[in-house]
């Protein structure tokens, strides 16, 4: 990636817009991202955090607004922004009926990737799944799944993590493997947008910190300027929920 596409922001998105029939998820939608950060964004069920998510990733097209990804609008050069993105949904994008190896090997192919067994092995190893390579992805648990998800989207070394609810299902020990991925600074440039139902988990980790609700970003704010309880406090007041389940 040229030096210069680095120079903006790594996600800014303006007066986003997505409907289901008549149902509207997002209404107007504003967000930046600054390189380098990591973003929490909580919400509660309903609240359009999934749709976000999928329209960063350019899974799904929204009805107005824009969406630039590295300084690149994503309706127009989609491709370029999906090969600096890593992504975790909470479908795991794997084929069951092929092993966790077969897998990875695919998506290392799709995007062109030199050198795949090291890739594969460095990222297998990252999340301490090594011994479970050449098993079925079927068969394998829902923790087990997750950890595949998540090596798949670090396969290409993205500079972009984009996450939903990433912790689901995962033991602690994979908690620990993933918060190591969320904090990992090698790269200065390394960006992570997630979103998560565990508000103290969010405070640690991130670097800001947002609420979303009725499909706008209600509250944004640094991480560290926010106790947990303020910022149960905030998501009372803007989501019209309690935050004690978060927990």
């Amino acid at each position: 990636m040229a030096e210069g596409d680095l120079q903006g922001l790594a996600i800014k998105v303006n007066g986003l817009r997505k409907a289901y029939g008549r149902t509207q998820v997002l209404r107007g939608l504003d967000l930046e991202v600054p390189w380098g950060k990591v973003m929490t964004i909580l919400g509660p069920n309903g609240s359009g955090k999934t749709t976000l998510i999928k329209t960063l990733a350019a899974l799904i097209r929204p009805d107005d607004g824009t969406i630039q990804v590295a300084g690149a609008d994503i309706r127009r050069r989609g491709n370029r922004a999906r090969r600096i993105i890593g992504l975790v949904t909470h479908d795991a994008l794997l084929y069951d009926e092929l092993t966790g190896y077969e897998n990875l090997k695919f998506y290392a192919r799709m995007f062109r990737l030199e050198s795949v067994e090291r890739h594969i092995e460095s990222v297998a190893d990252r999340m301490g799944m090594t011994a479970r390579l050449h098993q079925r992805v079927g068969t394998l648990s829902h923790g087990m799944k997750k950890r595949f998800s998540i090596a798949r989207a670090l396969l290409h070394d993205p500079l972009i993590l984009i996450m939903d609810e990433p912790e689901s299902g995962l033991d602690q020990d994979a908690l620990a493997l993933l918060e190591d991925v969320i904090l990992d600074k090698t790269d200065p440039y390394r960006t992570v947008l997630m979103t998560t139902h565990n508000l103290d988990r969010g405070i640690a980790l991130s670097d800001r910190m947002a609420i979303i609700s009725r499909g706008v970003i209600s509250y944004e704010g640094a991480a560290d300027s926010v106790s947990a309880e303020d910022l149960k406090k905030r998501y009372f007041e803007y989501a019209g929920v309690s935050a004690g389940d978060t927990q």
